[in-house]
Formats: structure tokens, sequence, C-alpha cells
């Protein structure tokens, strides 16, 4: 149960709503409790087709040929598709929001760069049509070099896993990291009374959703495709589709709806292009779903992340220097790490005032399989790293760890490391009010501060001064509509 303590921040805000802190019945619960609910795969659709990739059985490999001779003799076959039958087959999800290069492709032609990379894609009358003519394609495979780790793929020599990109690295704006600098980080270093630097090491994490990822493409008359699908990003899909396809996203109709599991990992658009191609070469409905071996060895998982974080720390427990360097597995494509590697190097140094930072967060190319959004990607791990970090500094400097994050905390007007003002901090309020839920003590000195009072430090002020005790807050101008909370997850049912 989320409490809400409202006679925090009370002066800041009108208290008039009537949703949040309101326990509400999901609008899908009975459906999902009596069996009613329809998922994708409820669509019973007239003469559908059931299509079957063929998948790389290597992490690294050249594609010498292919031969689909054999499946193309199976009964129930109709067609197979090849990376010469996609209108625009290297494509990256990231181009609609302008953001290159092309990466990636739909169906394999030169080679492949992880394990389960979809070759070729054969659609039959049956599922058990499909997965004979699969295992009937003859590809020939010349095996090369691979590499895994985030770390040894920056090292000279290292094998190239994407030569779209020309390195193992995607390129921000001509740096191999997206950077977040503040103030003379190796300064704050020498004059630390305590530095210590860490490692902390995230694995790629399966989404492992009930429901594995598919859709049912079905051709209409006036020459438009429906598509009933279960994934998350119903619009998004619709444009990567009609971008892989060359046609206009209004020739595209998605059907979304429940989704049996997502958690972020059903936004990558794996099966919607090839299920529509299928429809169309066909004129057949075509359904794509997912086994779970192929969800659990080619769905995307969450990138493994690799963090190093360096800091200094006074004496009275003031951080006065972190450094930080992020190194995000992209796997062999781009997909949203790009993006997600960004979001980790914007936490930076998480909510807490610290006058030097400096952070290097970087997106990297292997030859695992490519990962995707899970569950605030990018953020989830710099967190972890960070808050394992931060009981270790209080444990150095003999700090109790609830008292060190209040002490660190951001107050109202404090300069965030990539130059934005704090407004409406309340980390300190809800570390006090966890404290007295989980009746963990601290001082009184502790328990009068307050996100309102003590800030206001900018990269100016060398060093960032303890924050001061107030024996209150101070009140706002004036009430707001909304307005901050402390609020707490007390483990309690809903």
């Amino acid at each position: 149960m989320i409490r809400f303590k409202k006679e925090v921040f009370a002066d800041e805000r009108n208290d008039d709503l009537k949703e949040v802190g309101v326990t509400r019945q999901r609008y899908d619960a009975l459906g999902h409790v009596t069996g009613r609910t329809t998922f994708f795969d409820d669509h019973h659709v007239q003469g559908m087709l059931h299509l079957r990739p063929v998948r790389s059985p290597h992490h690294h490999a050249r594609i010498r040929s292919i031969d689909t001779t054999e499946a193309e003799r199976v009964p129930g076959v109709r067609r197979i598709l090849r990376a010469g039958d996609v209108p625009r087959n290297i494509y990256t999800v990231l181009e609609l929001i302008d953001i290159g290069p092309a990466d990636e492709p739909a169906l394999a032609f030169d080679k492949v760069r992880y394990k389960g990379e979809p070759v070729v894609a054969v659609i039959a009358d049956s599922m058990e049509a499909a997965a004979i003519g699969a295992a009937k394609v003859r590809v020939d495979y010349e095996p090369l070099p691979t590499v895994f780790d985030v770390e040894e793929a920056m090292q000279p020599g290292a094998p190239l896993i994407n030569e779209y990109h020309g390195q193992n690295w995607y390129n921000y704006d001509g740096k191999d990291h997206q950077p977040v600098r503040m103030g003379d980080v190796e300064r704050g270093f020498q004059e630390a009374d305590h530095v210590i630097e860490e490692r902390y090491q995230m694995s790629p994490i399966e989404h492992a959703p009930t429901e594995t990822q598919g859709c049912i493409a079905v051709p209409d008359t006036d020459g438009r495709v429906t598509v009933y699908t279960n994934t998350q990003g119903l619009f998004f899909s619709l444009d990567v589709a009609a971008m892989i396809l060359q046609v206009p996203s209004n020739k595209l109709h998605f059907v979304g709806g429940t989704v049996g599991g997502g958690f972020g990992g059903k936004v990558d658009s794996l099966v919607e292009p090839l299920a529509i191609l299928g429809a169309m070469l066909t004129g057949k409905p075509v359904r794509y779903l997912f086994t779970r071996e192929e969800e659990m060895q080619a769905g995307p998982p969450r990138g493994a992340e690799r963090i190093y974080i360096k800091d200094g720390v006074m004496n009275d427990g003031r951080i006065v220097a972190r450094k930080m360097r992020i190194y995000v597995d992209a796997g062999a494509y781009s997909r949203l790490t790009p993006y997600g590697a960004v979001k980790a190097a914007a936490h930076c140094p998480g909510p807490y005032t610290i006058p030097n930072v400096l952070c290097e967060a970087r997106c990297i190319y292997t030859n695992r399989t490519p990962g995707t959004a899970m569950r605030g990607f990018g953020v989830t791990a710099s967190d972890f790293a960070l808050e394992i970090q931060m009981d270790k500094l209080a444990r150095l400097v003999g700090m109790d760890p609830m008292e060190f994050r209040i002490l660190n905390a951001y107050r109202d007007g404090d300069m965030k490391a990539h130059g934005k003002r704090t407004e409406g901090a309340a980390l300190i309020e809800c570390v006090q009010a966890a404290s007295e839920l989980a009746n963990w003590p601290i001082g009184e000195t502790y328990k009068a501060m307050s996100s309102r009072q003590g800030g206001g430090w900018s990269p100016s002020d060398q060093p960032a001064p303890p924050p001061p005790a107030q024996s209150a807050p101070q009140p706002a101008a004036q009430p707001a509509s909304g307005g901050r909370y402390a609020s707490i997850f007390d483990g309690g049912r809903r």
C-alpha cells in the first residue's frame, strides 16, 4: 500500500485529488480472472498461414549461401521470405525520432551477429509444415571471432561486430560516450579524506512474459492490412512496420489490447513487419508467434550493464567528487540502447548534491542478443549501483546510511550535474518517512532537515557546505494544484 504523508508540503498544493491515493479496481481485472479477456491470438481468421523463421545457430558468422530448395518442396509451404523480399531491410527503430544509423536487417543476408538472428522466414499452411520447412533450409556459415564483454569489445583488435557503425560503440557526436561533467572531479578526489572505487555488474534479464511475442496480419480487400498484435507500443510498431515495408502508415491498421506480459520487452516490433510482408505477398492472413525457446533466445532482454563508481568523501559525510563509467551492452544492434545509455548518464550522480561529477556512459556492441527496454532501463541499473555505493560510503565514514543520504540529498535550488536547478525535491522527506515507518532511529538534526532549506548550491560554491538543520519547513508563497508528496511503500496489501 502506498501511504501519503500529506502533512508534508501541505502548503504547496490543494488536495482535491479524486484518483491519487484512492484504490480503484483495474478496468481489465474481471476479464482476467474470468478468462474473458481477448488477446491477439484469440482472433481466429479463416485461411490463416503460419510463419516460422530460420535462425542462426552461431553468435557471429558470415553467410556463404542459402539453399531453400528442399524447404520449398515441403507440402503446405506457401512462401519463403529472404532479405531481398524486404523493401527496406536495414533499419533501426530509433530512426523514428531521427536517430541513426540504420544498423539492423529484418532478415540477415551477409552475416549474422547474434545467436538466434533470423535469416529466412518460412510461411506455410500449418505450424508443423512451417517448422518442417524451416528445418529443410540449408545455410552455409563461416564462423567468425566473437566478443561478449563490453570492455573487451573496445580493445584494439577486437572483432568488429556491426559494420554499420564502423566500431564497437555508438558514436555520440564524435565521442565514444555520452558525457556529464560538472566541477573538477580530480581536484575533488585530491581534497577528499577518503576515495573508493567499486565495480558493479548486471546480467542480461529476460522478461519471460506468459504470452510470447506475436501477431496476426490480415490483408483487407481495400489494400490495407489489419494487424492484431501484442506490441506494447501500438503506433510505434505501426511506424516501424511502415518504414521497413515502405508503405504509407495509413495502409496499416493495428489493433492492440491486452498484452500478456511485456515489461518493456515487446516494443522492438520484431514480428509485425515479417507477418505483414507475408500477408501482402501471399494474400492470406499470416500468424507469427514466438515459441518459448525463441522468446528466451532471440527475444530482447534488458541489456547487461557494467558500472564503475569512484567517490571522494569527507570525514563529515559530504561526498565531494563522483566519477562514473557506465558500459551498456547493446548486443549486436542498437535498438533502444543508445537512448538507455543517455538515460543512465542523465541520472548521474543520483539524487545527491555533489560538487564535482564526471560521468561517461557508453553503448557497446557485442555478439549478445540485442537488448531493449525493461522497467526503467538505464536508470534502474544506475540506481542499483549508486545506492549500494551509498551504503558503502556511509560505513566508510561511520555514519548511519539514512542520515548519510539525508545529508547529501538534493535541496530545492541545488544545481544538478547536467545543468538544471533542482525543483520539487522530496528525498529527505521520503527517507524521514521511511525511517519512521521502519522504526529506524535517526538523529534530531536529520529529522529537522528539509528539502526546501539549505539548497541553492552551484558549481561556483566550492566546496558544497553541509546542509544546515532546520526547525521547521518554510511555507511556500501560495498553494498549487498538485504538488509534491512524501510517499512510501509499506509492504502492505492494497
